[in-house]
């Protein structure tokens, strides 16, 4: 731990992850060498407020997303209750239960609902890069059934021309929402990869535009079938990946569709926040428990917990070695025949 925001560092190798556990239990920086992966911030980090919108904020990094994602009101059996813009973690402190060169545990309890979640991040390296491991397991506090839903929001730095892959079995998507209704409105099916936009033309969503494209789409993939992806001896079968072939990584998010079945994608190049100012140049891959924003709407997908019930699940970032863009340049000339050029 160091510095004044007692900040956690955790690393392995040529890699480290660095939490801001007062500034909403942020990891705020993946670092591998000189190449940082997550979204840089839009703002200075600084102390948020329980009703602020996450426009207001940094933006930037990696938070979780509970009890839900879009601010919304609901009645449950203890009362109405308001949750707040992304939820309530990212705006408050969370506690250090433990930290280590290579593992960090942290706690915090929720104020719209009395939920404690505890998330252990363990780092490892791994014959092609790193595994971040994560555990997350979520409780009921209070004295009444409580709704909840979850979403991981990395926060993952592009450049034009990374491409995002999803596995064989997803053809499409669900929107949730997007700017200029580019893609449609909300609830529209559309297509992956190729998607038919508003104004006729159809464009690849697979792979990351340019920082001033102006677009910013949220979409959602699932439920993902466990069968449809099993792996021998792997509960984590559920997948997404972004590859970023100018800097030689592949990032992989990992999760186990029978506990996290659904998929956010949000893609942003530009196209978000509104107003003047720096914009995100992002892609989150989002393992979540449903495949909308908000708490408030309801589904097969809902869940609740019991008073002193606790529900636990994991998730992982593989961090792979892949060829860079200049390397598969000269590869592709050497097997022409060709002499590369500097």
């Amino acid at each position: 731990m160091s510095g004044a925001q007692e900040n956690v560092v955790i690393r392995s190798g040529d890699c480290s992850v660095t939490l801001l556990p007062k500034l909403g239990g942020k990891i705020a920086s993946i670092r591998v060498g000189s190449h940082e992966l997550l979204q840089a911030p839009l703002h200075p980090c600084a102390p948020r407020t329980p009703t602020m919108s996450f426009a207001q904020s940094d933006a930037s990094g990696w938070d979780e997303c509970l009890p839900s994602v879009a601010a919304c009101t609901l009645l449950t059996e203890a009362g109405p209750a308001s949750i707040p813009d992304h939820g309530d973690l990212w705006r408050i402190p969370w506690q250090i239960l433990e930290a280590t060169r290579d593992s960090a545990t942290l706690r915090v309890d929720g104020f719209s609902l009395p939920l404690q979640l505890t998330r252990t991040i363990l780092l490892v390296e791994t014959p092609t890069g790193w595994r971040l491991q994560l555990l997350y397991s979520l409780a009921n506090r209070g004295a009444c059934n409580i709704p909840w839903s979850w979403s991981a929001h990395p926060l993952f730095a592009v450049e034009r021309g990374d491409r995002i892959l999803l596995p064989e079995p997803v053809h499409g998507l669900r929107l949730e929402g997007s700017a200029g209704s580019r893609l449609g409105s909300h609830g529209d099916a559309v297509r992956w990869p190729l998607a038919h936009l508003a104004d006729g033309s159809t464009y690849d969503l697979s792979i990351a535009g340019c920082a001033d494209c102006g677009i910013g789409d949220k979409l959602f993939a699932g439920p993902i079938n466990p069968a449809d992806q099993a792996q021998a001896g792997r509960s984590l079968s559920g997948w997404a990946a972004l590859e970023r072939s100018a800097i030689g990584l592949r990032l992989t998010v990992r999760f186990d569709p029978a506990i996290t079945p659904y998929l956010g994608l949000w893609l942003c190049y530009g196209g978000w926040p509104d107003g003047p100012g720096p914009r995100q140049h992002c892609v989150a891959l989002e393992p979540s428990t449903a495949p909308t924003d908000a708490l408030s709407t309801t589904g097969s997908w809902s869940r609740r917990l019991a008073p002193g019930e606790s529900v636990n699940w994991p998730m992982e970032l593989n961090i792979d070695r892949v060829a860079t863009a200049q390397n598969l340049r000269a590869q592709n000339l050497l097997a022409q025949n060709k002499e590369p050029q500097p």
